[in-house]
Parts: structure tokens; sequence; C-alpha cells
């Protein structure tokens, strides 16, 4: 059953306005991720991908990630959208931040600028920025979209949404 959308205020978008498949585009906006005391990532060349009743997910391009602290995870799951996603885990002055973002090694055709690009999951890593807002994390363990202010739900994750 679909929830009732909140509504939007001015700037802001409703996550119920999204597509379904989900679009995937550019953003000039500035992505920070942190961990410990480290900018594990930052850009203004980010992608982030738009689906119904998620918010944003945002790709960062690894040349614009700090990689000597990435390390291959164990795992893997599969989107029906986007393809096969791989994991790394953080670490950082001894300490792990496991399973902190993930990749597309090979994304479908209709996502292939997703290559070369890293996702991080807010609620696995230290912080997370959009334009110097720090983000919350889409509720539930499994998805990784970042809440800002100009975002409303509700989001896919709270409990109750399994069959949206």
């Amino acid at each position: 059953m679909r929830p009732q959308p909140e509504r939007p205020g001015p700037g802001q978008e409703s996550v119920w306005d999204y597509p379904r498949p989900p679009r995937l585009e550019t953003t000039p906006a500035r992505l920070t991720v942190i961990c410990g005391d480290r900018k594990v990532a930052e850009t203004m060349q980010g992608l982030r991908i738009l689906e119904t009743s998620h918010p944003p997910t945002y790709y960062i391009p690894m040349s614009h990630v700090a990689t000597d602290y990435l390390y291959p995870s164990q795992g893997e799951s599969w989107c029906e959208w986007k393809g096969r996603a791989r994991y790394y885990d953080i670490r950082i002055n001894g300490q792990t931040w496991l399973q902190a973002c993930w990749y597309y090694p090979q994304p479908a055709v209709e996502y292939s600028a997703l290559a070369n690009h890293v996702c991080f999951y807010a609620c696995r890593v230290d912080e997370c920025r959009v334009n110097g807002e720090i983000v919350t994390p889409q509720p539930g363990q499994f998805y990784g979209g970042w809440i800002t202010s100009n975002i409303v739900g509700p989001f896919k994750g709270i409990p109750g949404s399994q069959g949206w």
C-alpha cells in the first residue's frame, strides 16, 4: 500500500515524484564523506540516483576518493536496475568501517556512467554532507540514501515500508 506523501515546501523535492525505474543525473552539489578525522571523499562532480520512495544516493568519482583507505569487502548484492554491487571497507588508523560503500564493477548499460564511482552509506561512516549540510541516513541498514532538508518522504526503509 502506497503511503501518503508529504507535501514539499518551496525548494523541496518529494521522493514520491522520483521515477521508477530510477533516474541517473549529474549534480553540482559538494559531496563530502568523513571517517574519523579524515576526509575520505569530496567532489562537485558527483552523480545521483533518484528512485520512487528513496532519498537520493550520491555517487562520487573514484578519482575524488582517498582510495588508499578502501579495502575490498566480502559479499555482494544485486540491483534489478544497476546490476551487481560490490563493497569496500574503510580502514584508517586501526579503525574499520565495514561495508561502508559500494560500487558497480560493470553497471547495466542504462547506468554505465556509474562505472568508476562509489556510493557511501551515510549510516556506516561518521559523516556525509551535501553542500555542507550533514545528511540523515535513509532508514534501514540496506538502503543508502542521503536525506537533506530539501527532501521529503516518507522514505522506504521505515517500519512497514517493505511492500512499497
